[in-house]
């Protein structure tokens, strides 16, 4: 069951962390890993184009971001390439249909240590943010932003980087 699964619970939450002889590094902030800002598509976007960006900015993914700033999912070079050639997407098709809706999501002030235990199973996770934002009429509601992607080479480097031992 998850709920013995001390890695899940850290991943999802529920714990803050349960290692005892934590590295350096556990509890420095996502923020200081010094993300650049991630290359965003739009869900109308077709896999042709996606491809064509991807490789152009010499990315191997990105997030799928609607126009409200709900965040669809992520594509990823190497499926839509699998994809199209198999059959199951057509290049003119939008990159929705090519999109992992399965995710994680970390946030800025989270920890090293709980993005680690998220990498441990996942190739990538999505940094948010989140900011309140005001409408004309003077409601208000928070909007998460996509502040970038992180995978396990990012925190590999940084740890070698700055090793401290």
């Amino acid at each position: 069951s998850k709920f013995v699964n001390d890695k899940w619970m850290i991943k999802n939450g529920f714990l803050n962390d349960i290692q005892e002889h934590k590295p350096w590094w556990w509890n420095i902030k996502v923020q200081k890993l010094n993300l650049s800002a991630p290359l965003i598509l739009l869900p109308e976007v077709s896999c042709q184009k996606a491809i064509e960006i991807l490789q152009e900015k010499g990315y191997d993914q990105a997030p799928v971001v609607a126009e409200s700033g709900l965040i669809l999912g992520m594509v990823t070079l190497s499926n839509t390439l699998s994809s199209v050639l198999a059959g199951n997407a057509e290049f003119s098709d939008p990159v929705t249909k090519v999109t992992y809706d399965q995710f994680s999501k970390i946030g800025l002030e989270d920890s090293l240590g709980k993005l680690s235990c998220i990498l441990e199973n996942d190739h990538f996770a999505i940094v948010v943010h989140k900011q309140m934002q005001f409408s004309g009429n003077g409601s208000s509601f928070m909007k998460q932003m996509v502040f970038g992607v992180v995978t396990a080479m990012d925190l590999l480097t940084f740890v070698s980087r700055n090793d401290k031992k």
